[in-house]
């Protein structure tokens, strides 16, 4: 599939350009480029955090074996799972003997997070490696605590995989009065620096404990639109915000419309099955993710592809237009989460239903043998 065909007209312009030149000096900031994608044989995927739950029942699928965690822990009746909105991940993936546990984004609370992870089994001091989406408050609500929490116990040398500067960045989200935004808060790296805590900058595709690999900074090539959301603030103070120059003069010191200019995909390359694609919240485009996916491993092969599309404000033919550029990828499985929407999960179903699988806080998904 040639993305790059489809109209380029349609699509809102990032201006990822202009950022390259965005480095701070923190604990530990580095760019890192891929060269060869690793292959896996396994991967393991637990939800920790979405906004719903369901009740346990019986899934078959080919190509995934599917858990679902009781939502009453089977060790302590008086907890329980927590839904929130927002998105966490634990990730685990393996090559041959050798494991890599990875959290990828934070939900929207550190109480949702960290109970979560105890039921789930998530081991919160086996952790090698910390990625985080993009700077949106219900995917790096829960981080700090976190870290706050465990930090004693995690690797010495722990890093945090970020897109790039503009996750540091201050945002407002709608508040529901027309017209009105409200304080979205700001990922503060002066507290990730006194945990000591290292920044990767993953503008370009960067390969993370020799297993997963991130695609760079996404290129907007298809029909898709960054739907709206929030607005963006360019500028640094006190040690606070981002520090993009270029851009803060252009938008005049004001709060603009968010582009998501360093929102970037996580993704692993399985053994005889190809690429697994996870778009924690898809601002950039769930087709232009995959894409990226595509361009900067070489592989073509589109196992599944799952996570938040970000398609809840889209209309139906948006909609339609989207299920029909997945579909020509092929993908085995397609797991919408978060912010991907019921009307896109009734899409799917119209469409390419016999790909869909669904999830809810505490499933699990394992790939592979």
């Amino acid at each position: 599939m040639n993305i790059h065909k489809l109209d380029r007209r349609q699509f809102i312009l990032g201006t990822s350009a202009l950022v390259a030149g965005s480095g701070l000096a923190s604990f530990g900031i580095e760019s890192q480029a891929v060269t060869k994608v690793p292959t896996i044989d396994a991967l393991d995927i637990k939800v920790l955090v979405d906004s719903s739950y369901d009740s346990p029942r019986p899934d078959t699928n080919q190509w995934v074996k599917i858990k679902r965690t009781p939502f009453i822990s089977t060790k302590d009746y008086r907890k329980a799972l927590h839904n929130e909105w927002g998105l966490a991940l634990a990730l685990e993936s393996r090559i041959g003997q050798d494991k890599k546990s990875m959290l990828l984004d934070y939900g929207y609370t550190p109480a949702a997070l960290m109970g979560n992870m105890e039921i789930m089994d998530v081991n919160p001091h086996r952790q090698d490696a910390m990625i985080l989406s993009h700077g949106h408050f219900d995917h790096f609500g829960g981080l700090i605590a976190f870290l706050k929490a465990n930090r004693s116990k995690l690797p010495s040398d722990l890093t945090l995989y970020v897109g790039g500067e503009d996750n540091f960045c201050n945002r407002k989200t709608a508040s529901g009065a027309p017209g009105h935004f409200a304080d979205w808060g700001v990922l503060d790296r002066r507290e990730l620096d006194a945990l000591k805590v290292k920044i990767v900058y993953c503008e370009k595709p960067t390969i993370i404990q020799g297993q997963a690999f991130t695609t760079g900074t996404i290129s907007r090539d298809s029909f898709e639109k960054v739907l709206p959301n929030t607005l963006v603030e360019f500028s640094k103070k006190n040690g606070l915000g981002c520090d993009m120059p270029e851009l803060n003069a252009k938008a005049e010191g004001k709060f603009v419309k968010d582009d998501h200019l360093h929102e970037h995909g996580t993704a692993f390359n399985l053994k005889d099955r190809g690429l697994i694609v996870i778009s924690s919240c898809g601002h950039a485009g769930i087709v232009n993710t995959v894409q990226q996916a595509i361009n900067v491993s070489g592989v073509n092969k589109v196992h599944a592809i799952l996570g938040g599309f970000h398609l809840f404000p889209a209309p139906n033919d948006y909609l339609i237009s989207t299920v029909e550029a997945l579909k020509q990828f092929n993908p085995d499985v397609v797991i919408p989460l978060h912010c991907s929407g019921p009307a896109f999960v009734t899409t799917m179903r119209n469409i390419l239903s016999d790909r869909l699988v669904t999830s809810t806080t505490g499933t699990e998904f394992q790939f592979g043998s």
